[in-house]
Order: C-alpha cells, then structure tokens, then sequence
C-alpha cells in the first residue's frame, strides 16, 4: 500500500472518528431527522418536502437496525467520500504529496464537520456538487465523452436527493459559454447524457406533477417567511466562514484557474463561481446553500500553492497551510457543535454569544442555540406518551395527532408502542395518516403555546376529554407540550380527519 492510500485512509477513519465525539449523548436527534428516517417507511417517488433520495438511505438505515449509529453514519460517510473526492481531483490535476494533504485538511476542517453531524440531505448535496466538478475536469482532462454520462448520473441523484443542484447547472451554462470549452454544446453525447438525465429523474417530475408541485408551494412558503430576510451582504459574508482555514486556498485556485497557464483547459470553474454566487445572491438563497461550491477550488488552490512553495523559503509556508484550518477550527470546536452538555453551556454562555449563537429566529437570546435546543426533549416525550397509550385499552381504535413532524417523527421513533404511530397534520405526516380503521380515541399531543389548552374544540366530539401528562424541559426547543386523550368518539373521526387532511393539502397547494 502507498503512502498516499495510507494518508487517505487515515483521514478517513479520523472523519468518522470525529464525528461521532461531536455530539454529546445528552442530545436527542435533530427534528428534521425523525421526519426523514419516517419517510423510510412510506417510500415513494417524491414528498412534500424534499425528494426521494434520502428516504432510500432511511431505508437501509431501518434494515440496519435503526440506531443511532446509522443515523450518523451516512452523513459521516458522504463527508469523508467529499475529501476522497477532493483528494482524486487533486491527483487529476498532477498535485503532489503536499497538495494531497492540504486539500484534505482543508475539505476535513471546514463547515463540513457541521453539516455532517445532522441527517438531512445537505451532506450528500455537497458530495455531489464536488464528484459532478470533478466529473467536469475529467472530461476537460480527456474529452472523453463517457464522462458526460457519467456526470449525468451524478446529476440525477444529486437531483433526487436535493433541487438545489440546479444552481450548479445555471451557472456552468454561461461559464462555458465564455470560455472556448463552449465547443462542449456541439458535442451529440452531451444530448444524448441530457435525455438519459430526463429519464431517470422523470419519476420525481411526474409525482410533483400528479401532487401539483409541492416544490413551488414549498419554495413560496420559503420566499415569504424565511428568505425574504436574507441580506445579500450577509450572505457573502458567510461565504467566507465556511471554509475559513481553508479561504486562502479557494481564493490561490479560483485565481489560477486564470492566470495559471497548466490550469488553462479549467476556465470554466473560474466563471462558474462568479455566475453561481451572482445566483444565489438574486434569489436570496441561505448561505448554506453555497458551501457545495467550494471543495472543488480547494483541489485548484491545493495544487497551484505545492507548485509556487516547492522552493526554496517558500517552502516554509507549507507549514503554515496545514496549520491555519486547525487553528481556526479549535475556537468553532468549541462553540458549534452539541458536545457539552445543556447544562454546561447554559453556565457558560459567553463563547456562545460571542458568535451569537443564543439568538433565535425570534431575534431574542435563549438559553442554548437555536439547533441545540432542537435536539432535546424528544425521547422524553415519546417515554410519556407511551406511558399515555398503556393506560388506554383499546389501542387498535387509537390514533396519536402531533402538532408537527417532529413530535410525530420523535415518538415514532423512539416509542416502545407500535400498535398506535404518531401522525400529524404537518409536513409529509398529511399524506400519511391512515384512514383504513375506525377512530375512537386519540391521543392528541400539543404545543405548550396552544390557544385551546382547555380543549374546547374537542369536548363536543368526546365523551371525555382530560390532560393526561406534559414534557416539560426548559432546555428544549419546545420547552413544553401537553399530551390530551380523548376518548368515546360521538361523531365519525376518520372523516373529520379527511376534511382536516385535504384542507391542508389544499393550502399547500
């Protein structure tokens, strides 16, 4: 074995290593992950709220076992399968042993280690922006035309697995226009890579179609209550934390790629970045959005900076390099991952705030980060309204309604009681509540800020109608939620769910 494949495979181990002492076990899963390990066990072509990859993976995950450890695992894997990723470009591009390193430290200390802690598309986003560059520079390397097949497979599981992906495409479009690899448009194998693209991504596009397009819902929604506060300057801002250690080597390759003559064939990516940021920036997309942009420029600068500082004094500076995304990153290892306790970090507050991480979408500063807090309470919640179910007798009528995908995902998860699953009005739950038995009790589980806590609404349709326990965890994002049974259904229930279901189907239309 090679000293390169040794160096690989120990950055690899240390990943996984890594990860998995970010988080502490004080935590539960994060919200948006119990939504997608739940879309595992409705498999279809498409959902309210993100494509079908990821349910694929939930899948495998439940036939693994379901724990925690796979939960993470993935994540982990699509972070490290990024620095391979890089590493294989850099070697494309001739870099040398001091390439190799640099690139991958740069990919390993980075926003990556972040993102790659939660179960949520984003990691593999991000792996397939870099393999579908690096597909690119293999086919600029070669002209061998195999590629664009190649990259066309890619494509169609980065689209599956998130829309974001277009972004890539809208900006290399122009950027090879610009460049004399505009010649790319006159090759037939491009169309025909096309049209194999079309086809296999044609499942998803039919299922938005026949759901009449959730997606452009889902955008709208996203526009009116999220993105309409995004600052353009801020967003470029956050660019440059991202790959902070690492900003230096984005910017050396993004240069060379234009004034570097070896990187000549490469001009496109120089254009790319400028036409996807400009994007971006006009749509006022997150600044997460972006971070799939940048591994590719870290293969560039990594190889044009092990050919300027191979000689002489320069060659001090090597050093340095390898240092400064560590150095940034022991400040961030200690402020932005879930790995004190909430305790902790409640009595020390102030590297939290420093970063302002305790402000909220509310504008105001709590108690733990705003994702923190949205990892707790959940397992407690489920041990309580298992506790509910057992005093109930007949669960085979009883159905539990959450406020939201988390509360239903969590129970789901992690309940002992698998005779009643939790559903809810909310997100994917809409379409998947089951309306094949006959409804006589429910459980019914609420937010804390609930304006009908002396349940009102329900008292008419129940013969009793009582609260029967409540989660209660100051630390939590939902600090507390009330758990309601009712009981001796007097009107027929399963219809009114229907009404509520195609009620909010219809909004989200």
């Amino acid at each position: 074995m090679t000293k390169k494949a040794i160096l690989l495979i120990g950055f690899i181990i240390f990943k996984f290593v890594l990860q998995y002492s970010l988080i502490s076990s004080d935590y539960d899963l994060q919200r948006d992950e119990y939504l997608h390990l739940d879309q595992g066990h409705h498999l279809a072509w498409g959902y309210l709220s993100v494509p079908p990859f990821t349910s694929w993976i939930s899948y495998i995950i439940y036939l693994l076992g379901n724990s925690v450890f796979w939960v993470k695992f993935f994540p982990a894997l699509f972070g490290a399968l990024t620095i391979v990723v890089v590493w294989k470009a850099i070697e494309e591009l001739n870099g040398s042993l001091f390439a190799l390193i640099l690139g991958a430290i740069g990919v390993f200390f980075s926003a990556l280690l972040r993102i790659n802690t939660l179960y949520q598309p984003n990691s593999f986003d991000i792996l397939c922006w870099t393999t579908l560059y690096f597909v690119l520079i293999k086919y600029l390397n070669s002209k061998d035309t195999k590629w664009l097949f190649i990259g066309a497979i890619v494509f169609v599981f980065g689209f599956l697995n998130k829309y974001n992906i277009g972004f890539l495409i809208i900006g290399l479009l122009p950027a090879f226009v610009l460049t004399e690899e505009r010649k790319i448009f006159a090759q037939p194998k491009l169309y025909l890579a096309f049209i194999l693209g079309l086809l296999l991504i044609a499942p998803n596009l039919y299922w938005q179609y026949v759901n009449n397009f959730p997606v452009i819902h889902h955008l709208k929604e996203l526009a009116d209550t999220q993105l309409v506060y995004v600052d353009r300057l801020g967003f470029l801002k956050s660019q440059l934390l991202f790959f902070i250690g690492s900003f230096f080597v984005i910017v050396c390759g993004w240069l060379a790629l234009f004034l570097y003559k070896p990187f000549e064939k490469y001009k496109p990516f120089f254009w790319s970045i400028v036409f996807t940021l400009a994007v971006f920036m006009y749509f006022k997309a997150k600044d997460y959005y972006a971070i799939g942009l940048y591994p590719i420029y870290i293969s560039f600068g990594s190889v044009y900076l092990g050919n300027q500082l191979k000689e002489g004094w320069k060659r001090y500076l090597q050093p340095v390099l390898f240092l400064l995304p560590l150095l940034f990153f022991i400040p961030l290892y200690n402020a932005f991952f879930p790995n004190k306790s909430p305790e902790y970090i409640a009595s020390h507050a102030k590297p939290y705030q420093k970063f302002g991480l305790l402000r909220w979408e509310d504008g105001k500063d709590h108690l733990l980060p705003q994702d923190f807090a949205d990892m707790l309470g959940w397992k407690e919640l489920a041990v309580k309204v298992d506790s509910v179910a057992s005093t109930l007798p007949d669960l085979e009528h009883t159905i539990i309604i959450c406020d939201n995908y988390g509360q239903a995902g969590a129970i789901n998860y992690y309940s002992k009681n698998k005779k009643v699953i939790a559903h809810s009005f909310n997100a994917d739950y809409v379409n998947w509540i089951p309306l094949d038995k006959k409804i006589k009790d429910v459980i019914l589980v609420k937010e804390g800020d609930d304006d009908d806590k002396e349940r009102k609404r329900e008292i008419p349709i129940f013969d009793t109608v009582y609260l029967a326990g409540k989660r209660i965890n100051k630390f939590a994002r939902e600090s507390e939620i009330s758990i309601y049974v009712l009981r001796g259904a007097k009107v027929d229930v399963n219809k009114r769910i229907k009404e509520e279901m195609e009620r909010k189907k219809n909004y989200q239309e």
